[in-house]
Parts: structure tokens; sequence; C-alpha cells
């Protein structure tokens, strides 16, 4: 059976590397590191689901959510903040996010996300 294909979008190595150590066994993993590289690489390289940054330099995750969703409505988006607000979580369902997690994540939080989305 093929592995599902998720992207992780994240501006911090630490972050983009905890999550690829978490998904790899699983999953094939692409890192990008801004949103418009997001956006490039989801032109050439369909994914089945992206873990996505809501604060990085630049664009926000969430712009960036709305622009992956004008593209492919069809594509599971997952958010990563750093900021536990209801504010936050609402903007980015509204937007057309699948779920978000809240950092520090577990290994445990990641995974249970992408299942319940997947």
């Amino acid at each position: 059976m093929p592995k599902y294909k998720i992207l992780i979008c994240d501006d911090e190595l630490g972050i983009r590397e905890s999550l690829k150590l978490i998904l790899e066994k699983d999953y094939e993993v692409i890192e990008t590191t801004n949103g418009k590289e997001c956006l490039e690489n989801l032109k050439t390289n369909p994914v089945d689901l992206i873990l996505m940054d809501i604060k990085m330099p630049k664009s926000s995750g969430i712009e960036i959510l709305k622009e992956i969703k004008s593209i492919n409505p069809a594509i599971k988006v997952i958010m990563v903040t750093g900021y536990k607000s209801v504010e936050t979580a609402t903007e980015a369902i509204k937007a057309g996010a699948s779920d978000y997690i809240v950092k520090p994540f577990s290994s445990k939080d990641v995974l249970e996300a992408i299942q319940k989305v997947l």
C-alpha cells in the first residue's frame, strides 16, 4: 500500500525535524520553509496532507491556507500554532483547516490529528 504524502511547511528547522522524525516511518515527508515554497511544491508534487505553521515570516499560514484551498479544496491541512487561542483556532477552521495542533506537541498529538484527518 502506498504511503500517504505529507508536506511540512514551517520556518523553524527544529519543528520540521521533530515532525519529520515522528512521521517518516509511516509517511512520505516533504519539507518546505515558507508559504511560497509550499505553494510552488504543490504545483508539481501533489500531497495528501499539509502540516503548516500559522505564524511565518512574509506570509501567514492562514493566507497560504486560503490559497491552497482555492487551488485544491480537497487537500487536508492541519495548522500548527504556538498560540493556543480560540480566535486562532476559529480563524484556521473557517479558512479551511481540517484541524490544528498546539506547540509544544507530542508525537501522540500529531499522529492522532493525522489519523483523524486522513
